[in-house]
Formats: structure tokens, sequence, C-alpha cells
């Protein structure tokens, strides 16, 4: 295997840089450069010098034998002054040696994985907790990169195993006289086991956020959608005039208010018989962000909106304005009358649908992993072939090895592991 290098913090330049070597020549690589292999797990001084002798810096060096390092292989530390030449020489000297290369976003973490160092769900959970941009991303990417989410499913595939394990007594000993059928308690317990599964698919999923609680503004041409759109971000996103259809994408921005991460999305405003090709395709798009939006502000005609849709009286500081007979809020967004309240309903109405600090949210694929798992254990019922009761809680012990990464295919951990920056 190829022993690989990066810069592990941030882009110089900073007070501090830190590279990492990983891999069979990474003991090498160190004594190379700082003359010796200092004691493991301590912080040793060193001046760092390239094949020629010349001296390139006057740092830290850390050794972390294999298995006890954060990849399981053998791994070095340089801690350098952080300016952009420091760095750039002591990669050179690096890169200069045999067996080194440059490492790939995520080859780090996807080592830590391979090696058994951490589960796949730990390592989603690392990628959130890399992109998390807010308190609430941060709090639930922790759960998943501390094992919440592995030991939670860990324990429900404990609890399948010893079922499976009883199915399996009867088929093998089904002939022996101190052997009898099920034990009673087996119907009960594989009903809490698909229970659990239920309840957890039933709690919010960690798409929303991640990505930030998508809010779709819909309506008509000139209802006031991109003005709202650029008095929610705080920005001058999106281009507004009086020109009927202005907007003919969709423009998506996320912003955090409160300390929630939101996805607002303006759109081409919704009318019959355009004959403008584009401006039909942004109305066909429209419909799209209409359906996939956690939540719809709408600015047009009362009880014209989709269901579940906030009736929002727009413009209200213009005397020519269809008035609603009962909406949700009436706001003006140029002089900002009412925008507070409406941005703090927002506030609210996202955090009654996104986990809670603390919560196990799984992911879109955690969760289709979970749905088969369920499903398998549904298809069980007033089942008297052992043979076909043994079949379902295998599928269901398939999904959950699955959601762990105990299979996984290759375009799966190169999706999962290129999220990552080079360097983890």
């Amino acid at each position: 295997m190829d022993t690989i290098f990066a810069l592990s913090s941030g882009a110089p330049p900073a007070g501090i840089a830190v590279i990492r070597v990983t891999g069979p020549q990474a003991g090498a690589a160190l004594q190379a450069l700082a003359g010796k292999l200092p004691e493991p797990r301590r912080a040793t001084r060193a001046w760092l010098v390239d094949k020629s002798g010349e001296r390139l810096d006057d740092g830290l060096v850390v050794w972390f034998p294999a298995p006890g390092s954060v990849t399981g292989e053998d791994l070095a530390e340089f801690h350098l002054h952080g300016g952009r030449a420091v760095i750039a020489a002591v990669e050179a000297a690096l890169a200069a040696l045999p067996g080194l290369r440059r490492a790939r976003p995520g080859e780090f973490t996807r080592r830590a994985f391979a090696n058994g160092r951490i589960d796949l769900a730990e390592a989603e959970g690392l990628a959130d907790l890399l992109s998390a941009e807010t308190e609430l991303q941060r709090r639930a990417a922790m759960s998943g990169a501390g094992g919440q989410i592995s030991s939670k499913v860990e324990g429900w595939r404990e609890r399948l195993l010893i079922l499976s394990a009883q199915v399996e007594a009867v088929l093998d000993f089904d002939d022996e006289d101190d052997v009898g059928g099920l034990p009673t308690a087996f119907p009960l317990d594989l009903a809490m086991l698909a229970d659990d599964l239920r309840a957890a698919l039933a709690a919010p999923s960690a798409e929303p956020l991640r990505e930030g609680f998508r809010v779709a503004l819909a309506g008509p041409p000139n209802a006031g959608k991109s003005t709202l759109f650029n008095a929610l971000l705080e920005d001058e996103a999106a281009i507004t005039a009086a020109t009927a259809g202005t907007t003919r994408d969709v423009l998506v921005r996320p912003v955090a208010i409160g300390g929630v991460p939101f996805s607002f999305v303006d759109m081409a405003g919704l009318r019959e018989g355009s004959d403008d090709a584009i401006e039909t395709i942004g109305i066909d798009r429209a419909h799209g962000e209409i359906a996939r939006a956690d939540l719809v502000l709408w600015l047009g005609p009362e009880g014209d909106g989709p269901p579940g849709a906030w009736e929002i009286e727009a413009q209200c500081d213009r005397d020519d304005r269809a008035a609603k007979t009962d909406p949700d809020y009436i706001i003006s967004a140029v002089t900002g009358m009412n925008m507070d309240r409406l941005k703090q309903a927002l506030v609210d109405h996202a955090r009654s649908h996104l986990p809670g600090p603390g919560d196990v949210a799984f992911n879109r694929r955690q969760r289709d992993l979970l749905v088969q798992a369920a499903d398998a254990l549904g298809q069980v019922g007033p089942v008297d072939d052992p043979l076909i009761l043994a079949e379902h809680l295998r599928q269901a012990r398939i999904a959950f090895d699955m959601l762990l990464g105990r299979t996984a295919t290759e375009d799966l951990l190169d999706s999962l592991f290129g999220r990552f920056c080079i360097g983890k």
C-alpha cells in the first residue's frame, strides 16, 4: 500500500500547519526529515531537513505507530510554521522520498474505515461534521461521528442475531427431543424490534438539517417572491423588477436564521398559457421545487397554493395589493413590516421538524436500509416454515450490515469519501 501525505490543517498562511503522513513508509519519512523516530504519541521538537541537508523549518513532530493511530496504520505528523513557503518546502521533501505520494480527498478517513477504526455511519457523521455551519448541524453530526448511530444499529443487530439464533436452533435440532419450537417470547421480541425501526423512521431525518430546511416562495408573477427572498437572505441575491417573468430559473440560497439552517428557493412565477419557451421551462422547474420543499410560502391568490402552504399576504405597503381574508402572515419585505414575526415563525416551525440536540437522525441512505430491514421483519407474520422465517431475518441483517459498511460497494465508498477534503 502507498504511503500518502497531505496538509491536514487550514489553508495557509496560518499560525500553525499540520502535515500528515500515513502508510508503511511513514516512520521512514519521519526519520528522513526529523533525523530520528521520537517517542510515540509525544510531541517532539525537531529541525526538519530535506535530502540535501538544507533546513526547512523548526517544528514539532509526533509519531503514532500502528494500530494506535486514526488510520490504523503508522502515522506521522509534522507541526510547522504555517507559511506557504514552509509548507511547500516540506511537501516537496516528502514527495521526493521513495514510496510517498500526495493523498486524494478523503483518503485518510477511507483508510480508517478500511482498517476498522470507524464504520460507515461514523464516516458519514464525520463528513457532516466537516461541513457543519450551525450549532444544530454540529450537534447532529457529532451523534454520527461519535458513534451514537452505530451504537443504536448495533443494538438492533444484536437483538436480531438472538432471534436468528433461535430460528437456527429449530432448523438444526428439530429432530432432537431437548429442543422444542421457538420460545414463547419470540413473536413479542420480533414485534418490538420492528416497532423500534418504525419509530426511528418516523423521526425527523438528517437531510433537512444537513442541507437546510427547504422553504419555497411560490405564486404568480409580480407577487413579491424575489423581494421577499432578498429580505429573508438580507442580501440582493435575486433581481427584482416590475416586469412580469423577471425570474425564470430556480434560485437557491442557504442562510442560517436563529441558528437554524435554511435553504430558501426563489422561482419563476406560476401562470398558465405562457408562449415563452424559457419561462415555461422555469415554471415546470418551479412546480418541481414546490413538491420538493419542506414548506411553501404561498404569495398567490388565497386557496390556490399547495396543501400545507402558508398563506402570505405580501406587499402590504401597496394599496393595490390583493388582500386575503385569512392569511397566516401579512408582511412587507420592502418596509420590513412583520418580517421579524415571519422569520421567528419559520425558525420555530423548522425546529419542530428537525432533529433535536442529542437525537439520532438517519440520512437518506441509512433510512432506505432501515426500510428494507423493517419490511423484511414485517413480512414474517404467522410463518410456520422456519426456513422462510430465517431468510426474512437474514435480509434484515444484511440491511444492518450495509448501513454500518460491513458490506459496501466501491461506488458508494467513492461517493462518500469524495465529500472529504484532501488531508482528511
